[in-house]
């Protein structure tokens, strides 16, 4: 049986059982109970009321955080050679086409996210057996298919980020850091919340959000009063 240590015990103990918090005791909570030795991420996990086998119950998205993520999001524009300045300017790390999907294909994907344009897709399509089980896969619902590649590049640079409803009907997000303070944590987070409650399939009957989990790498998970958001 796995023992628990001094810092787990001490972080549990900080927390009540079967209390739902509001959402800023819940993020003044993760960082008192955090114990890495790195800046920790702080993940939002939501338990939404749909069928995600439904096509009319699925829920995807993006939504730009007013603090951003707090982690330098590497970005690849893979784009024609007119628009590899833009994407430049804009702040992309990996600028190209031909040479990255060559990379691609032999099993590189050292990016957070790619961005390209449509008149391109069709040489990145048969990348998506490698992209795909990654969440890599440029797709226009996400904004990461476009002629404005600059803005897409700024965009995720400043904190967009795209969610999707998993198999179990939850959506798992970063809305931060642990050194953040509580208030920016709390503010991703609602943004995040409040993004999602705007997109509730008309399918979708009964409660919808469900329960509301907020964490940081390795800390317990503090369960939020869906009601208090």
């Amino acid at each position: 049986m796995a023992t628990i240590g001094k810092k787990r015990k001490e972080a549990l103990g900080k927390i009540e059982k079967n209390k739902a918090y509001s959402l800023d005791e819940a993020s003044a909570l993760v960082k008192e109970t955090t114990t890495t030795k790195f800046d920790a991420s702080v993940d939002l996990a939501v338990r939404l009321g749909v069928d995600p086998r439904k096509a009319n119950q699925m829920v995807r998205g993006v939504v730009t955080l007013p603090h951003g993520t707090g982690k330098d999001v590497k970005v690849l524009a893979l784009v024609s050679a007119d628009k590899e300045q833009e994407a430049k300017d804009a702040g992309a790390d990996f600028v190209g086409l031909e040479e990255y999907i060559e990379k691609i294909k032999g099993g590189w994907t050292d990016v957070d996210v790619i961005v390209t344009m449509p008149s391109v897709m069709g040489k990145i399509g048969p990348l998506g057996r490698i992209l795909g089980p990654r969440g890599l896969m440029p797709n226009p619902k996400t904004g990461t298919v476009t002629m404005d590649v600059g803005k897409a590049v700024s965009d995720v640079k400043a904190g967009k980020i795209d969610f999707k409803v998993d198999r179990y009907g939850i959506v798992h997000a970063t809305v931060g850091k642990v050194s953040f303070d509580k208030d920016k944590i709390r503010e991703n987070a609602e943004e995040l919340i409040k993004t999602l409650i705007r997109m509730k399939p008309s399918a979708a009957k009964g409660t919808y959000i469900k329960s509301i989990s907020m964490s940081s790498t390795m800390s317990p998970g503090v369960s939020i009063d869906a009601k208090s958001v």
